[in-house]
């Protein structure tokens, strides 16, 4: 039988600097919660929104898969690999930190907020060659059907990491009841929803609520119109 936990929108940890308001759903910073590490190799689901022209200052990472997906507005980066790229809302960045980068991203636009989803998985390679990619993806193009945006696979749809992972994103304009079949023996999902209702493994969900599902081949969801949401299939184990 499947298992679940459920975490509401608004049992996350929560910060105000001003130009940056954020939401961590798992321990993050000065949000600590010991029940609230991780989800298998999904270990940072951050909800930021930074102001116009400001961001976040060099800093390093390293051995981490980091996935940045903007929903409004734009975010500028520069790393030390050499790459400058501003990543809009309809695409996907990741970055393998591997052996080790500096980074530095901030808002592209003077006078417009952005808002994105900043997330980290373990890899199930350490210290590799550190890398980057973005890609856009066509939500409307794909109403009421998940669009797959990240997967293990390099010649598969979206962009790729070192992890046995795959995230699809769902926009829905009316009523849908479908199964979601995992891909990964061991694996389970953290479904998040980004805007609208939905129900997942039985779970009701609101707005910026979210279930992880696991021991389970497959579970139903059904969206409401009016429904986006993020689907992370992540290994359990790690």
């Amino acid at each position: 039988m499947a298992q679940t936990v459920f975490h509401s929108a608004g049992t996350r940890g929560a910060a105000s600097h001003g130009w940056l308001e954020t939401f961590h759903t798992f321990s993050f910073a000065k949000y600590y919660n010991p029940e609230r590490m991780n989800f298998g190799a999904l270990r940072v689901l951050n909800d930021d929104d930074i102001a116009g022209g400001r961001g976040f200052g060099e800093h390093p990472h390293d051995n981490m898969e980091i996935i940045t997906i903007p929903f409004e507005g734009a975010l500028k980066h520069e790393d030390s690999m050499g790459n400058e790229a501003v990543v809009q809302a309809g695409e996907i960045q990741v970055m393998s930190a591997g052996t080790g980068i500096y980074h530095k991203e901030f808002n592209a636009n003077p006078d417009q907020r952005v808002k994105l989803l900043q997330i980290w998985l373990f890899p199930n390679k350490r210290n590799v060659t550190p890398r980057y990619d973005q890609q856009a993806f066509d939500l409307d193009a794909h109403t009421n059907e998940l669009v797959q945006i990240l997967s293990p696979d390099e010649n598969d749809a979206g962009v790729w990491i070192h992890q046995d992972a795959w995230f699809n994103l769902g926009k829905f304009d009316q009523e849908k009841e479908f199964s979601y079949q995992l891909k990964g023996k061991g694996n389970g999902v953290y479904v998040f929803v980004l805007k609208g209702t939905a129900t997942a493994a039985g779970q009701d969900l609101q707005e910026r609520d979210a279930v992880g599902v696991w021991d389970t081949e497959s579970f139903n969801i059904k969206t409401a119109p009016g429904t986006q949401i993020l689907l992370m299939e992540v290994p359990m184990s790690i």
